[in-house]
C-alpha cells in the first residue's frame, strides 16, 4: 500500500458484526481486495491485510524520521541549538552546504514514496550514510588518521623463505 492509497482507506464497505458472524468467508474475501469496516454498536473495526497494516506502520514510523531529520537540518540552518537528547543531533557536525545537501537528498527520496517500491529503503540508506559520515567527522582519531603524513615504504618481493 503506498501513500496514494491512504485517501481511500475508509471508502470501504460497512459490514455489521452479525454479518461477519454469518458469512466470515465472504467478509474475508472482501478484505483481500480492500479494507473492510466492521461495525458493532457504536464501534468500528478495520479489517485489512497484515501486509497493509505493516506498510501503514512503516510509513508512519519512517515519515516521523524524515520529518525529524528535516526539522533538525532546517533548525541548524537557522542557527538554532539542538539538544543533546535529540536523536538527530548528529546533524550538527555538518556545515551549511552539507545540511542543504542532506535536505535535498532526503526530500527528493521522500517524493518518490508514491512511485517507487524502494523509496523507504533509499531513505533508510540516506539517513544511515549521513549518520556514518557524522561519526567520521566527529571522530578525532579518524581526523588524525586522515590528516597524518605517512612515510612510503618500498615493498619487497616475497620470497619462498618468508612463506610460513
Amino acid at each position: 500500500m503506498n501513500l496514494g492509497n491512504l485517501g481511500n482507506i475508509y471508502s470501504d464497505e460497512l459490514i455489521t458484526a452479525t454479518e461477519l458472524n454469518r458469512q466470515p468467508g465472504r467478509v474475508l474475501d472482501k478484505a483481500l481486495e480492500r479494507p473492510v469496516t466492521i461495525t458493532r454498536n457504536d464501534q468500528s473495526f478495520a479489517l485489512l491485510r497484515r501486509e497493509e497494516v505493516n506498510s501503514l506502520v512503516k510509513t508512519a514510523t519512517q515519515s516521523k524520521a524524515v520529518f525529524e531529520g528535516l526539522t533538525v537540518a532546517f533548525s541548524l540552518l537557522l542557527g538554532k541549538e539542538i539538544g543533546f537528547e535529540h536523536p538527530y543531533r548528529w546533524l550538527s557536525v555538518f556545515e551549511q552546504d552539507d545540511l542543504q545537501d542532506f535536505i535535498k537528498e532526503l526530500s527528493e527520496a521522500f517524493r518518490l514514496i508514491d512511485s517507487s517500491t524502494t523509496a523507504w529503503e533509499m531513505i533508510d540508506a540516506i539517513i544511515h550514510e549521513w549518520y556514518e559520515s557524522a561519526i567520521a567527522i566527529a571522530s578525532p582519531q579518524l581526523i588524525a588518521a586522515f590528516s597524518a603524513e605517512t612515510d612510503e615504504v618500498q615493498l619487497t618481493k616475497p620470497s619462498a623463505e618468508n612463506v610460513v
